[in-house]
């Protein structure tokens, strides 16, 4: 089995618990205005065998102690979950932790037991709910967030630990009404650990000039810290392990 895969990166720290050896697949099917890495949007990229990753993982697993790991992130890794459930099931073997950072976004009810294959070997999701309004998620991604919210259920109900990572953008998610309908779905699931408000930013600006494409965030800021602490307490308001 092989993947596609765009980089990585040996010592993460932000993408799930501890130090992380960070994998990012290529190829995403959303749109994200805010999206940082759009390099990783079309299909392609170097090939790698999970072997040849799990084999330059393990270099780094002195570096996992306390709860540091893999991260399997994108690009949209759920596009390629034959390979990482196999880069997972193989890691699993070693004794490391493993986590995947996902929308969702590809989540099909229909093809359950794929997925649940995958999250057989996935110790914990970081679950990047863009939008709550259906309508207001595809303007931001190019596609309605369905998926997304019935892969947080599915999530859920099997007992699968997840964070949830919001990106907090001034104008189109940064809204109180819209804050607290997220809040509320937020509470209708089992096993949030953890919720993490991400102030927008625009650090991906040059990697669109690079590519010739226009941004379309042109002119908005980041978020103030009042109201990324404003999102965070209205988010975490009903979350019970805060």
């Amino acid at each position: 089995m092989t993947g596609h895969i765009h980089s990585f990166e040996s010592f993460g720290t932000v993408d799930g618990p501890g130090i992380r050896f960070v994998v990012f697949m290529q190829g995403c099917p959303l749109r994200c205005q805010y999206c940082h890495n759009p390099d990783t949007w079309k299909a392609g990229g170097t090939e790698y065998s999970a072997e040849d990753v799990a084999k330059r993982v393990l270099k780094y697993r002195n570096y996992f102690s306390g709860g540091g790991g893999v991260t399997v992130s994108g690009g949209e890794p759920l596009l390629q979950k034959e390979f990482v459930t196999e880069l997972f099931t193989r890691l699993k073997k070693e004794g490391l932790n493993t986590c995947l950072d996902t929308s969702g976004a590809v989540f099909d009810e229909a093809r359950k037991e794929q997925f649940m294959s995958l999250l057989n070997v996935t110790d914990l999701v970081l679950l990047d709910i863009k939008h709550i309004d259906a309508e207001e998620h595809k303007k931001l991604t190019g596609h309605g967030n369905e998926n997304i919210l019935a892969f947080a259920k599915f999530l859920s109900d099997n007992g699968k630990k997840m964070w949830i990572r919001h990106v907090l953008v001034p104008g189109i998610t940064d809204r109180d009404d819209w804050l607290e309908r997220l809040s509320a779905f937020i509470d209708t699931l089992k096993t949030v650990e953890k919720v993490e408000v991400l102030p927008y930013h625009t650090m991906g600006v040059v990697k669109y000039e690079k590519l010739g494409y226009d941004y379309p965030l042109k002119g908005v800021e980041p978020p103030s810290a009042e109201r990324v602490e404003n999102a965070r307490r209205i988010l975490r308001a009903g979350f019970r392990n805060v």
